[in-house]
């Protein structure tokens, strides 16, 4: 590519910019609230900024004020309204609109903030069409309106009759958000979260209460059911609450942390701590030396702590970083799991069954494994079909973006190979369609060599700790087969690997499905609906309805896959359902299925 020379008189000091900090919010949104999205995403931009407003109101829940938080969605309007201290009067505008401003830095005010330091409540006022906050204290009120981060009213005065607290009503700004809606699921969904992790606390959306009385225990009971084989371990301390449990079918382990609140979905050094106490406290307790696979294979758990300045390793606050907290809460977890387990003769036994059975199928897996790697290197001293990348999950720059598409053949693999990132974006072809391994044992899998290949490009052949990529990507036709060969991906992570798909590694990758072009412009539709728009606005345009990936030229690939790579996150609404579901759709009862697809079929 030639080079453009670019002139020192080019580059002055009128190139130069100063941005406001809600400027600079607008203009990097992505560096405040991630992903921006359209509301279909349960981590979309839209519910980052209800999360930053009721976090505030949490904060005062946590520190002794204020025990309901009511929420109410109009249209693509929110509105929160706390019983806290309320934000104080002669600092309202200060505190949502000039950034590194607030009270969070104090912990004698806050000593467990979930809110981000100064940020979060400016970038909602940054990325709203409109925001209101209204702030009462002792029979006084303080009222300011914003719109696009620029103030346009602020009033002061009287109101007797509200109680203390915090009133905020914003609207998401289309032109940074695009054309998007609220999901009602996904806000009931944080704000269950957010009642486990604060008992006593009640929240309401409209008529519906969210409240919990045990915490933790309640999110497990709720997301495991009768699935769990004996009754759950629950420890609630001043700075750690945990609870877990083994259940019956699943494989690997499922975990939720938090940290103030904070999902921390990417775990951190809290969650390795909570894992390794458990092991010291089970070995413990039986005299043991199990391994920790052993102890841990089909456990799912939830661990919350609380931090007075926790450090994490992104601006998303998804994983934890501080090191000083391994010890004490390695020590807490096991003195609590051994207490557990003394006071709980039939819960101990069962577990101790549980953890035979693991250690016995590790081993009769071990000689599988040892059969299956003798098959692959006769085959090839390399990964067959795959396509790696240079950098991978462990490095430190670019483990974040590493990525792994599983493609539909040499065709689609062929075009993604030429047009992808060689640092972070790797390969793997399947050649056709994979088996459907639901109910099957799990030394099948094993001795199954296209799907040995393909753990073994992935890194989980041996464990999920392997893991060589933070994104499994599934690239495949948007037609029945490629459908067909998705399902089967999906029923083989969920039914062995569930963990991958729980801790948000596995996506399906969006494609357009038409080319729209005219001699001046070319636009790719995903729907026929921005296909019909793109017909009306380019006039006298072609239409091309891309049959299959491999279609798709390796240059126009590129941008697909590119910046501009859209994947949407095989999401686990509950555990509980997992294997019902499975059985239905991938399961032998042809004649439900056969039924259901007859009555549903459009």
């Amino acid at each position: 590519m030639a080079k453009v020379a670019v002139k020192p008189s080019d580059y002055d000091e009128s190139k130069i910019k100063t941005l406001s900090s809600l400027e600079h919010i607008r203009l990097r949104s992505g560096m405040y609230i991630g992903r921006l999205g359209d509301g279909s995403n349960p981590d979309d931009g839209i519910y980052v900024l209800l999360k930053e407003v009721i976090d505030n109101s949490i904060d005062e829940f946590i520190m002794g004020h204020g025990t309901k938080i009511r929420i109410q969605l109009e249209g693509k309007t929110l509105k929160v309204r706390d019983a806290g201290r309320g934000i104080p009067l002669g600092k309202l505008v200060e505190a949502v609109s000039i950034i590194n401003t607030g009270a969070k830095y104090n912990t004698e005010v806050f000593q467990f903030s979930v809110g981000l330091n100064g940020v979060g409540t400016k970038a909602v006022n940054a990325l709203s069409e409109s925001f209101r906050v209204v702030a009462f204290r002792e029979g006084e009120y303080a009222e300011a309106i914003f719109e696009k981060g620029n103030l346009k009213k602020q009033h002061k005065g009287k109101a007797p009759k509200e109680p203390n607290g915090t009133y905020v009503e914003f609207t998401p700004d289309p032109e940074i958000f695009g054309e998007y809606s609220f999901s009602v699921e996904f806000i009931e969904q944080r704000l269950w979260n957010y009642a486990y992790l604060n008992a006593g606390l009640t929240l309401q959306l409209g008529s519906n209460l969210f409240k919990s009385e045990n915490g933790l225990r309640d999110l497990l009971s709720a997301e495991v059911e009768e699935e769990h084989i004996y009754d759950l371990v629950h420890y609630r301390g001043q700075h750690l609450e945990f609870a877990f449990t083994h259940t019956r079918e699943g494989y690997g382990e499922n975990y939720w942390s938090f940290v103030n609140g904070q999902h921390t979905s990417a775990g951190g050094t809290h969650l390795s701590a909570f894992r390794e106490g458990i092991l010291k406290g089970i070995n413990e307790f039986y005299d043991k030396n199990f391994t920790g696979q052993d102890v841990r294979d089909g456990i799912v758990g939830a661990v919350s702590v609380k931090l007075e300045n926790p450090i994490f390793e992104s601006q998303t606050k998804n994983k934890l970083g501080n090191t000083e907290l391994r010890g004490w809460i390695v020590q807490e977890t096991k003195t609590a799991v051994e207490d557990f387990l003394h006071k709980n003769n039939a819960a101990s036994k069962i577990l101790l069954d549980k953890i035979v059975f693991n250690e016995n199928l590790r081993k009769e897996l071990a000689v599988v494994k040892k059969e299956a790697k003798e098959v692959a290197k006769k085959i090839a001293l390399k990964i067959p079909n795959l396509k790696d990348c240079k950098h991978h999950l462990g490095d430190k720059k670019f483990g974040e973006e590493s990525t792994i598409f599983l493609t539909e053949g040499q065709s689609a693999s062929g075009s993604m190979v030429s047009s992808r990132d060689v640092y972070t974006q790797a390969i793997f072809s399947l050649r056709g369609k994979p088996q459907n391994m639901f109910g099957r044992k799990r030394a099948e899998i094993y001795k199954n060599e296209e799907l040995y290949n393909m753990m073994m490009a992935i890194g989980i052949e041996n464990s999920i700790e392997g893991l060589r990529y933070n994104r499994i990507v599934m690239a495949t036709d948007a037609d029945y087969d490629g459908f067909h060969i998705r399902n089967l991906l999906l029923t083989f992570f969920l039914s062995y690997f569930e963990e991958l798909v729980a801790a948000g590694h596995v996506y399906i990758l969006e494609t357009p499905l038409f080319r729209v072009r005219n001699k001046k412009e070319t636009r790719y539709c995903y729907n026929e609906k921005e296909r019909d728009e793109a017909t009306g606005a380019l006039s006298g345009a072609e239409v091309t309805r891309f049959k299959g990936l491999g279609e798709i030229s390796p240059k126009e690939f590129g941008q697909f896959i590119g910046p501009d790579l859209r994947i949407v996150k095989a999401d686990i609404k509950s555990l509980k359902n997992i294997n019902e579901t499975l059985e239905f759709y991938m399961g032998k009862n042809t004649p439900e299925r056969r039924n259901y697809i007859m009555e549903n079929l459009i």
